[in-house]
């Protein structure tokens, strides 16, 4: 393992949602430093904490280029990590969770076994997408509300899959369907192969099998070639889900589906206002934690909208 830094900055909960938002504006961003916004405990909501992750002492460079996220520089602390992976490290002993029709657990926890409920195992690993953090719960149970309000489903793509398990969920629910993830990441290949066999979900480039590709948002040859989708699902982050917009509307059959998460609340109104540009209109939200995760299809439907948590 390689050695790595953290910058560290605290800072209101406004203030540091208003880095995160500069930060997918940074069009020159420098891969290696990795960003993270939380709160600092669940008892202080509006304290929160900005944390920069490298895989080298941070230079002045480095230090600047962070520091240029916030409207008035803070003060940050430096601390050097254990030689260790730090974002396997910081999803092992991660809970099972429960949402939809779906419960996921790291290895350490045993199955439910329970009737109706579709378990995946899904390590720590190189990529997001464990199932604990909100956004992933929550498109879980939009993904069973789709299926519970009829929707039928063919053909769909999951853009920036990750660990695979997005994609997993939307072949429990539509079994028969043809199904292609994608990720920006290489590192992800395998870890969705790893995935995809321990969770006994069937690879190939048939009808009820999964295809694995790398792809930057909707830009490869075999995502072209296999569409229009019923359903696209992209759980990334804000800025590219506004970009990406009018490409998920062209992707998409006559009234398709298209499941977005990754943004938070504060940033749903720019997420909807492009949907709403490139053709979407809102079917069904709900807001889990401080996360949006929105249904939206070509047209209008009188489906209700919500706002809960994840169940």
């Amino acid at each position: 393992m390689t050695s790595a830094w953290k910058l560290l900055a605290l800072a209101p909960r406004s203030v540091i949602e208003a880095a995160l938002l500069a930060h997918e504006d940074a069009a020159d961003w420098d891969p290696d430093i990795v960003i993270a916004g939380s709160e600092v405990a669940e008892e202080q909501p509006d304290d929160w904490q900005l944390e920069a992750w490298l895989p080298r002492k941070p230079a002045r460079g480095d230090k600047a280029a962070v520091a240029g996220l916030f409207a008035k520089a803070p003060t940050f602390r430096i601390e050097q990590l254990p030689e260790t992976d730090w974002l396997t490290e910081s999803q092992t002993g991660l809970e099972p969770i429960r949402a939809g029709r779906f419960y996921v657990h790291t290895p350490e926890h045993p199955p439910l076994n329970e009737a109706g409920l579709r378990d995946y195992t899904i390590p720590a690993s190189q990529a997001f997408g464990t199932g604990q953090h909100a956004t992933t719960a929550g498109c879980l149970a939009m993904l069973s509300e789709m299926k519970a309000r009829g929707v039928v489903v063919r053909n769909c793509a999951d853009i920036g899959t990750g660990t695979g398990l997005l994609a997993f969920a939307a072949l429990h629910l539509w079994p028969r369907a043809l199904a292609t993830a994608s990720d920006i990441d290489a590192v992800c290949l395998s870890v969705v192969d790893d995935n995809a066999r321990a969770n006994a979900v069937a690879q190939g480039a048939r009808p009820g099998e999964l295809t694995m590709l790398v792809a930057d948002g909707l830009d490869h040859p075999l995502l072209e070639a296999r569409g229009p989708y019923d359903l696209v699902i992209a759980n990334i982050l804000a800025g590219p889900l506004i970009d990406l917009a009018p490409h998920f509307a062209k992707s998409l059959v006559p009234g398709g589906h298209l499941l977005l998460a990754g943004l938070l609340e504060t940033q749903e109104a720019q997420v909807r206002a492009a949907c709403r540009r490139a053709g979407l209109r809102i079917a069904e939200r709900l807001v889990n934690g401080d996360w949006s995760i929105l249904w939206l299809r070509q047209r209008d439907t009188p489906l209700r909208q919500r706002d809960s948590g994840h169940r």
